[in-house]
């Protein structure tokens, strides 16, 4: 008997000379969740289906880190590695990967201990609290940070 996957859904946002990317970062990730109902459980809305206030609200604070995580990772990619290329979204109903390219072939390293009275240096620390796992990879012309978070329980 063979094995049966969930298929996976992916959506790319291209970012070429854009401003304000960490926001279209964000949006353009807020309303694929949404579209996909991503994680299950969650409410998008208060229409059909949108579940009680307890259902949603292991889905509603992840992805409100899953905001978080796409913010950290493009800010980033502005602040080190040049600006965002894209950011590439795929999803099953087990977890959510966040893939952003950039231009810099270095690879991103938390700092170990940043001073916690300046700001920056605290963004990847973020990354290691909230995502299941997370990476990079070297792809032609710079980079791919890639991040993994997995879907809550559903209700």
């Amino acid at each position: 008997m063979s094995e049966r996957r969930a298929p996976e859904r992916s959506r790319r946002l291209l970012l070429h000379d854009t401003t304000d990317v960490v926001s279209r970062c964000r949006d353009f990730t807020r309303q694929a969740l949404a579209e996909w109902n991503w994680p299950p459980g969650v409410r998008h809305g208060d229409g059909p289906g949108a579940g009680s206030a307890e259902e949603g609200a292991a889905g509603d604070e992840t992805a409100e880190d899953v905001l978080l995580l796409v913010s950290e990772v493009a800010a980033n990619a502005c602040m080190h590695a040049g600006g965002v290329r894209s950011l590439l979204l795929r999803c099953t109903v087990e977890r959510l990967r966040i893939e952003v390219t950039d231009a810099s072939p270095v690879t991103p390293v938390a700092k170990a201990r940043p001073d916690p009275g300046l700001p920056g240096g605290h963004g990847l620390l973020i990354v290691e609290r909230l995502a299941r796992a997370w990476g990079s990879e070297p792809v032609h012309g710079g980079k791919c940070v890639w991040v993994e978070v997995e879907a809550p329980p559903g209700p």
